[in-house]
């Protein structure tokens, strides 16, 4: 395939070697407007808004995913194949199932489960287990530190559901699992795949064990600053 690519207008180059992937494309200019400097915007197809700049001089790259496997399955897939990426780390929120997990803490995703079959298009003959980069998560368990915040490293859910019938997310929860969203485990099977390096960083948004606790989409696109600068600090 040719670029621009059917879902990115930028050209060849206009993206660093680590691209900062949200899900909501407004996380994405907020990220470019507040953390980066010279920051341009090179892809606006579908209001998802792609943009690179520099970070404490390193140049870097922020573009949002959409909701969904489907969707970060697209834009992940074009820029390791097509536009020379080699990591992409997620900085999305996500649901906790963990009782020592609350609003504002931070879930760094060591393997992604799903109930979703996208990997089900390798043919191959039995389970696959979508896995993180080892690089990028030992830093990223550093920069938490230094930061202070209080975070965990496991499972995650990817689901292909957000209104689910069957209620079975806290099923999920007797196997360890920490917490629920909609795109790691296809960001970790296109790595994967490509040879590439990914990562997904998750800030929470609302808890299973506390309902009480909730943000706003406001809150969620500006005010998670401590799991964007962990993934800045990554690039």
């Amino acid at each position: 395939m040719s670029i621009p690519t059917p879902h990115i207008s930028a050209k060849l180059g206009d993206f660093a070697e680590t691209v900062l992937m949200p899900g909501d494309p407004l996380r994405a200019k907020f990220i470019a407007e507040n953390f980066l400097t010279d920051a341009v915007l090179v892809n606006n197809v579908r209001g998802i808004n792609g943009y690179t700049g520099y970070y404490k001089g390193k140049r870097v790259s922020v573009m949002a995913s959409g909701m969904g496997q489907p969707s970060i399955g697209i834009y992940s897939y074009e820029l390791y194949n097509f536009y020379g990426v080699k990591n992409i780390i997620r900085v999305g929120s996500c649901g906790s199932f963990d009782k020592d997990l609350h609003v504002r803490d931070i879930i760094i995703a060591q393997g992604a489960c799903t109930n979703g079959n996208y990997a089900s298009q390798y043919k191959l003959p039995g389970t696959f287990c979508p896995i993180a980069d080892f690089g990028l998560l030992r830093k990223a368990v550093e920069c938490a530190e230094k930061l202070g915040v209080n975070y965990k490293v496991g499972n995650i859910l990817s689901s292909d559901t957000f209104y689910d019938d069957s209620n079975s997310g806290m099923e999920w929860a007797k196997m360890g699992v920490l917490g629920v969203e909609m795109e790691s485990a296809a960001l970790y099977c296109n790595a994967a795949r490509a040879g590439k390096s990914a990562l997904c960083i998750c800030t929470v948004s609302d808890s299973f064990i506390y309902p009480e606790e909730n943000t706003t989409a406001e809150e969620r696109e500006k005010s998670f600053t401590k799991m964007m600068e962990i993934a800045l600090e990554l690039a």
